[in-house]
């Protein structure tokens, strides 16, 4: 399929930021390391915040192992199917999504999805950008189709749309509603976390059995255009609209055509 890579901008980057993309850690903890003395730039310890790096030409190493970034990035919407294993790799000999999702750069889904659970899941090798868009405090919408055994009775919809108590606390969801024409079996329910098997969780607190769990939209993006099993590049309004949502700047990044 036609590629539409990102790519770091080609001038001076701030180097928490160049840390990052080499997958080092957050731009807090990178501060951390430069203000300790592990972070050397062309053979000189830096412990000023704010110094900028050429990506492609300056040597920048890390308690004196040399990091680089990767000079593409990607950001990759799938439409995982059922029975797809969100790991790199599986020990079992299953399908995982790197079974479908071509890449020879190494990329990893940003959180997982249960083996059975369909729909949208995000890839990227932009380690800052997958821990913003996991963070709790930066409120990702994530909306799911949920198929159950049997209808779901008024009192329990109150209950769902109150909140709903788990074993690590109460998981109050941002939206529900009933899809029209299903008899109450189907619905629809967004939640601004990303903790463990939550959709499941809620609905097995209340009573219900989770027949089918499809995520259709996940920071806004859709599987719209995408077949299950078929995965495409984030165009470059939508990298920009999610890197905001997840509270990073596009500054010091520019794209590739």
């Amino acid at each position: 399929m036609e590629r539409e890579d990102t790519r770091v901008h080609q001038e001076a980057i701030r180097l928490n930021r160049y840390l990052a993309l080499a997958g080092v850690g957050s731009r807090r903890k990178n501060d951390e390391l430069i203000l300790s003395g592990a972070v050397k730039v062309n053979g000189k310890i830096v412990r000023e915040l704010g110094v900028k790096v050429d990506p492609y030409s300056d040597r920048v190493s890390v308690n004196g192992q040399r990091v680089e970034v990767q000079r593409k990035v990607y950001y990759i919407l799938f439409n995982k199917p059922k029975d797809c294993i969100t790991t790199l790799s599986d020990e079992k000999g299953r399908t995982t999504v790197m079974d479908y999702v071509k890449i020879y750069d190494r990329i990893y889904p940003i959180g997982r999805l249960d083996r059975n659970t369909t729909g949208v899941l995000l890839l990227t090798n932009d380690g800052e950008f997958a821990n913003a868009m996991m963070h709790p405090k930066n409120k990702i919408e994530r909306m799911y189709r949920v198929r159950l055994e049997s209808g779901l009775p008024d009192d329990d919809l109150k209950k769902l749309k109150r909140g709903v108590r788990l074993e690590d606390g109460i998981a109050k969801p941002q939206q529900v509603g009933v899809i029209p024409g299903t008899k109450r079996s189907e619905i629809f329910i967004s939640l601004l976390e990303g903790r463990n098997r939550e959709v499941r969780r809620i609905f097995e607190a209340l009573g219900h059995t989770v027949k089918g769990l499809d995520r259709i939209s996940f920071a806004g993006l859709t599987i719209e255009g995408v077949p299950r099993g078929k995965w495409r590049h984030l165009s470059r309004p939508e990298v920009r609209y999610v890197r905001e949502q997840a509270g990073l700047d596009n500054k010091e990044y520019a794209f590739s055509s």
